[in-house]
């Protein structure tokens, strides 16, 4: 089977592009896989690609930034998607060009805007599978109303949560469509598991406000007042750089809080700790939480929606604590800080429990539904057989008209807007 896999841009850093290399490195082993990356700005991507992945680019920044068509508008892309300024004409003729004549037995999708892209542009004979590794509820209601009527023509669309694809369901609507939960996959290790000794709390992310590393930093004052040895590392890059920096100068911390830049692959930082950390607002999965959990560092997490309760057992292989609770977050280190049996045995069943996001179980469930897709499309029916049920029907259609209402008030309040400059 070949697959393909259409990405924003590979040559970045991030969740979607490490999850969607894990599985592409994974699907290689039996499969001829491709990665299409819409955007490139560098030589070479951040992370390694197995050289039995194919990459290639559509859109060179580094030579067609200024290219007449880039200075124009997308027309397909949605507006309502995040990252529409990074799309234009130019985007949306090489993304038809390239499904017009792709050769794949399966294409998927990884982001809203290029799941729209593959449902109006891919030809019949080609599975069309759409990624979602935000949530719904995290879209815009002018998206969702886009997402509805494109997703229809979706073969099947993956959700990283069991708590997503079940709003999906209940809101969408998506006769034919499988909806199904494919949680990321993380490589099994290559360094040894750590072993608990180490004083450090590892965490890693792109440094932006969602990710609320100063609740972190302020939770870690707990623990540096009460174990001055003990070391905050946070890995990654962002805007928030500068403004972490001077909050640990405020809170006199700098012997104790590091930013450490960003790291890729992360395995060798984490095994360098014994506890991991995150404290989100929001988390469609928490792939760091994962990798810090098959290294065998117990985790903890604000409980926000929906990864981390769905990975974390608390008690169990780490701890969660209410969302923007500092105070929780602290008090749930500082235990793990002080019981050094305890944070040991919880690393163990951090390193235990996290096997079930092994690229093994996860390939095994997408082959499952590529094979089951690839059958389907070429019987000429849909994937999933669903009686329509006139409750479920009701129950999406008034979230249909609710997301329309909120739409319809957005568009007039920038029309307001407007008229008012």
């Amino acid at each position: 089977m070949k697959i393909s896999f259409l990405l924003h841009n590979a040559y970045g850093i991030g969740g979607t592009i490490t999850t969607t290399f894990n599985l592409a490195h994974a699907l290689a082993e039996r499969h001829e896989v491709e990665i299409v990356s819409v955007l490139r700005h560098r030589e070479h991507p951040n992370f390694t690609l197995d050289p039995r992945v194919s990459l290639r680019p559509l859109v060179d920044l580094r030579q067609e930034k200024n290219h007449p068509l880039h200075l124009r508008p997308a027309g397909v892309f949605p507006r309502a998607e995040y990252r529409y300024g990074q799309y234009s004409e130019l985007t949306d003729q090489r993304i038809a060009e390239c499904l017009a004549t792709i050769d794949a037995d399966v294409v998927i999708g990884t982001r809203p805007g290029l799941n729209v892209h593959l449902a109006l542009q891919a030809p019949e004979h080609v599975v069309r599978i759409g990624q979602e590794h935000l949530t719904l509820d995290n879209h815009p209601p002018r998206l969702r109303t886009t997402l509805r009527r494109a997703y229809r023509r979706l073969d099947a669309l993956t959700t990283v949560t069991e708590a997503d694809a079940a709003a999906y369901r209940r809101k969408m609507w998506l006769p034919g469509v499988r909806v199904e939960a494919l949680p990321n996959s993380v490589p099994d290790p290559v360094l040894p598991a750590v072993d608990g000794s180490a004083k450090v709390v590892v965490a890693a992310g792109r440094l932006v406000p969602v990710k609320r590393y100063d609740l972190l930093i302020e939770a870690f004052a707990m623990v540096a007042a009460e174990h001055p040895d003990w070391q905050l590392r946070i890995y990654g890059k962002g805007e928030e750089h500068d403004r972490l920096r001077q909050l640990i100068m405020d809170l006199r911390l700098w012997n104790n809080v590091f930013l450490m830049g960003a790291a890729a692959p992360m395995e060798g930082e984490w095994v360098k700790g014994s506890i991991g950390a995150a404290a989100s607002n929001f988390e469609p999965f928490g792939m760091t939480i994962v990798e810090a959990m098959r290294c065998g560092l117990p985790v903890v997490s604000t409980d926000c929606p929906y990864g981390p309760g769905e990975i974390i057992e608390d008690g169990v292989d780490g701890r969660l604590v209410p969302v923007g609770d500092r105070d929780a977050l602290g008090a749930a280190l500082l235990d793990l800080v002080r019981d050094d049996e305890g944070r040991r045995r919880m690393g163990r069943a951090a390193l235990e429990n996290a096997r079930r996001f092994a690229p093994g179980p996860v390939v095994e469930q997408a082959e499952r539904l590529f094979t089951e897709a690839v059958s389907a499309r070429r019987a000429g029916r849909p994937v999933v057989q669903e009686r329509a049920r006139m409750h479920r029907a009701l129950v999406s259609q008034g979230f249909a008209a609710r997301d329309a209402a909120f739409a319809s008030a957005g568009r007039a309040l920038r029309m307001v807007r407007k008229g008012q400059r």
